[in-house]
């Protein structure tokens, strides 16, 4: 062995420049193909002490040994140098001999890579030292720069004087404009000064080594490419601390509109505070003012609104000529969502009515067309609006269509066919009916031509871990028993899991597993587990559980030809197969009565047992209960005899009580793409399901967690009653945290709607007591309410809000300025969605404890919709 080589391999780093120095090109190259080779071996074990020994050095040796600028900025940014880098120092000391053109070639290789290379900014400085080269501006270089300029920590100097510094500082400072994902650096630390950043290049653009104007219109331009929030509050907060004059804030109107109207809350508002000081002066032109406000006032944030109507006001008394234009603009909020903004806009038309001419009272009393019914016909006596039509409110509630359920389609014909789907399945592995039609697949090629259909699945599998994976590993992995999906179909398959393992799991089952999923995991793994197995002893010729619908439902003459084929074929079925059959084949109806005579004179035992279970009656549901724990409402149920004694083992939990307090909160079923799968375990029976599931789904509200709640849909679509435990899920999921939880609470709640299976007197007292108990808060409920009721659900939404609200107000009554309610941020939210929905739909009547709100002193916003919702249940229809 070389001594360059030895001195590699041994990790000598120190040796490495004498050793190399004085070697012409041709005897580095002579080199390459050693040192490649040591890279092969150190890539198949990168994390050993060897390999972090040695990867260091030779990065070091391939980088000099190297001849093309191409092939070194490849191996020094190659990812398996990533980990265990040289110092920049080092690999700039051996690259120093290299021509000028040369190394601004390597260099602006290694700056065109992503910042998720880890290119060492100290290289690629080093290296455009060398070369005298014009310094790299893509994003690599620039985010590099920042952070190695913003360490004042080290350097013992301040931001500001090691800026003055540097020679690229310009260039540099153009370039951070145009990086993505830059503006979260600006706001670090949070204090002005010489070594914030803001602060920094506000003094060098006052100084002069900044150009003033360019930077200025830069950060301008920033804010309108838009971006993440950390840019538009750096950006924003950099823009603050130019301090523009008034001829420079009058010179970008355009660019102030432009922000008004489509940026963030926190830039808008800006621009709406710069445009509303020149507005005040007289700067901004009557038409200018109401192009922004025709902007703003449709804006979702109140604050901007309210604000922009403040400014109408102002200008139209400082210069009442301006009226004409300025009203019909102001009159738009007349068709905000929120009443209050509603009633500040009418405010504001009715104090300068008298200033416009007869053009603009004319669209003024148009516009009143759009105010809310208690307002419009204040209109009409200060606009001269038409008054509204007298006569009965005719409503129509809209829903959306009953979704219907997909018959699946039959399995691949083809080996090809059913590679490409298993493939697309294990990037998604959440669609129920694709998992089903694929199993099947597998199952019917497995017991056809196995060999046609292991070397189709080749290109599908070939990146999975334990394909690639020595047996070994595999063996020992614990992968496959705590995650027997579609892997371990495959696994079974491509041979690489033990035939006694398989056993095991068939014979054995989970047992050991007492979270509250358990039973609902435990029978999906157990027909996985005996499929896998079959496929390797005595293979299935078909599956006789593929359902007939996307919801997991079979139809009970679709299990009887199969069972018809399984005689003519001799075939043994598989234990957890049938039962899961049995769980989802469709009873109580006049076709499994006709299925099951069938069935009965098949004289297999499969047959006989179908018999029986058909006519049994319909799919029935065990004695529940709620119970209050862990800070939530959950349901509970007794021991439901029909799933015990005729069921394999791993099927029966499911029909076991389910226990708030026996069954551990903490599992490992964190995967929420397995849920669908558990819905279509038991696709008549989603109470049992929901149960099971309540504990994660309460976490979206209470404590605030993400995802859960995108099963519930799904929930609604599933079969058999909607009781205590679905109307609950559905509960927590419009208190969920995160948009999009409440919004598949939203689409959860309509389906029910649609389907006639909303129980809406039981679902509003939930809410109101959740709402009372802290678990929901009345502002994120609100939101999914007001949602719902967008969609034309305003007879469903107030008929659960009509017992959601007694509740509230009664504590309000009771409990004065300091009760429960009074606290709640929000109620006055809900007493806005109520009065919408109220008005929409035409509902009268009283509403217990509503008056005493509406007697409240003040104009709060609780007040004022308690007024108007009031109101609108007490008008009365001709």
């Amino acid at each position: 062995m070389s001594a360059l080589m030895a001195a590699v391999r041994a990790g000598r780093m120190g040796e490495l420049p004498g050793l190399l120095d004085g070697m012409t090109d041709a005897e580095r190259r002579a080199f390459l193909p050693e040192l490649k080779e040591l890279r092969r071996e150190l890539r198949a074990d990168r994390w050993n002490a060897q390999a972090r020994r040695a990867y260091p050095s030779l990065q070091v040796a391939g980088a000099a040994c190297q001849t093309g600028a191409a092939a070194v900025a490849n191996w020094l940014a190659s990812a398996d140098m990533r980990w265990w880098q040289a110092p920049p120092a080092v690999l700039i000391d051996v690259l120093a001999d290299r021509e000028s053109d040369w190394l601004a070639d390597v260099v602006h290789r290694l700056a065109q890579r992503p910042p998720s290379a880890r290119v060492p900014y100290e290289l690629m400085a080093g290296l455009v030292r060398l070369s005298a080269c014009r310094v790299p501006t893509t994003p690599a270089y620039v985010e590099g720069w920042v952070r190695n300029i913003g360490s004042a920590w080290q350097r013992g100097d301040t931001l500001l004087g090691r800026l003055r510094k540097d020679p690229h500082l310009p260039q540099l400072v153009a370039a951070l404009f145009e990086t993505d994902d830059i503006g979260g650096t600006l706001q670090w630390p949070a204090e002005e000064g010489p070594d914030s950043w803001t602060g920094a290049l506000a003094q060098l653009t006052t100084e002069g080594a900044l150009e003033r104007a360019a930077t200025v219109q830069a950060c301008v331009s920033r804010l309108l490419r838009g971006g993440s929030a950390a840019d538009h509050r750096g950006f924003l907060r950099l823009l603050k601390a130019l301090a523009l004059t008034r001829d420079e804030e009058r010179e970008r109107t355009a660019e102030w509109l432009a922000l008004a109207a489509d940026a963030p809350s926190v830039v808008a508002g800006y621009a709406q505070s710069v445009l509303g000081g020149l507005a005040l002066e007289g700067e901004l032109s009557a038409r200018q003012l109401a192009e922004m406000s025709g902007a703003v006032l449709f804006r979702a944030e109140k604050k901007l609104v309210r604000a922009q109507l403040v400014l109408l006001g102002k200008v139209m008394a400082r210069d009442t000529a301006t009226a004409d234009e300025l009203l019909p603009a102001a009159a738009q909020a007349f068709g905000h969502e929120d009443s209050d903004i509603q009633e500040r806009a009418l405010k504001l038309v009715e104090r300068h009515l008298k200033k416009a001419g007869p053009g603009a009272r004319s669209e003024l009393a148009l516009a009143a067309e759009q105010l809310i019914p208690t307002l419009h016909a204040r209109a009409v006596a200060s606009l001269g609006a038409t008054p509204a039509a007298t006569g009965p409110v005719v409503y129509e509630e809209v829903l959306p269509p009953v979704p219907e359920p997909v018959r699946l389609a039959p399995a691949p014909e083809s080996v090809a066919e059913l590679a490409e789907e298993v493939g697309a399945l294990l990037v998604t592995g959440d669609d129920v009916a694709a998992f089903e039609r694929t199993l099947d697949g597998l199952v019917r090629h497995a017991h056809d031509d196995r060999e046609a259909l292991v070397e189709a699945l080749g290109p599908a599998v070939a990146r999975l871990w334990w394909v690639t994976a020595n047996e070994e590993r595999v063996e020992e992995n614990t992968y496959f028993t705590n995650f027997t999906h579609l892997h371990l179909v495959l696994a079974s398959l491509l041979g690489k899991v033990r035939t006694a393992a398989l056993h095991a799991a068939v014979t054995q089952g989970t047992t050991g597993q007492t979270c509250v999923h358990s039973a609902l995991d435990r029978a999906f793994q157990a027909r996985i587990a005996e499929v896998a197995y079959r496929m390797r002893t005595d293979p299935l010729p078909f599956l006789l559980s593929t359902p007939t619908w996307s919801t997991g439902l079979l139809e009970p003459a679709d299990l009887v030809e199969r069972l018809i084929d399984y005689r003519r074929l001799g075939a043994r079925p598989s234990d957890a197969d049938f039962a899961q059959a049995l769980l989802r084949v469709r009873r109580g109806d006049p076709v499994a009565a006709a299925a099951a005579e069938r069935a009965a004179a098949l004289g297999t035992p499969e047959g006989t047992e179908l018999a029986r279970w058909l006519t049994s009656g319909g799919p029935q549901l065990p004695v529940g209960w709620r119970r209050t724990a862990h800070a939530r409402v959950l349901v509970e149920f007794d021991q439901l005899e029909e799933l015990q004694d005729d069921f394999p083992r791993e099927f029966r939990p499911l029909g076991q009580p389910v226990s708030v307090y026996r069954e551990r909160w903490y599992c490992y079923h964190w995967d929420y793409s397995i849920r669908p799968h558990w819905l279509a375990l038991l696709p008549e029976r989603r109470e049992l399901v929901a149960a099971r599931m309540l504990r994660d789904l309460s976490t979206v509200a209470v404590e605030d967690t993400r995802g859960a709640a995108a099963v519930l849909p799904l929930l609604a679509e599933s079969g058999g009653e909607a009781g205590d435990a679905v109307h609950l899920c559905v509960a927590y999921g419009l208190g969920a945290r995160h948009e999009e939880d409440r919004l598949a609470a939203v689409d959860a709640l309509l389906v029910l709607a649609a389907r006639e299976q909303l129980d809406a007197a039981l679902l509003g007292t939930d809410l109101g007591q959740m709402v009372r108990d802290g678990v929901v808060k009345p502002l994120r409920l609100a939101d999914s309410l007001r949602t719902a009721a967008a969609t034309g659900a305003n007879a469903t939404i107030w008929g659960m809000l009509r017992h959601t609200l007694p509740l509230l107000l009664g504590d309000l009554a009771a409990g004065g300025a300091d009760g429960p309610a009074a606290r709640a941020r929000g109620l006055g939210e809900l007493l806005a969605v109520a009065a919408e929905c109220a008005e929409r739909s035409g509902a009268r009547g009283e509403l217990p404890h509503l008056a005493g709100a509406a007697a409240r002193r003040g104009s709060s916003r609780l007040v004022t919709q308690a007024r108007r919702l009031q109101g609108a249940l007490a008008e009365e229809a001709a």
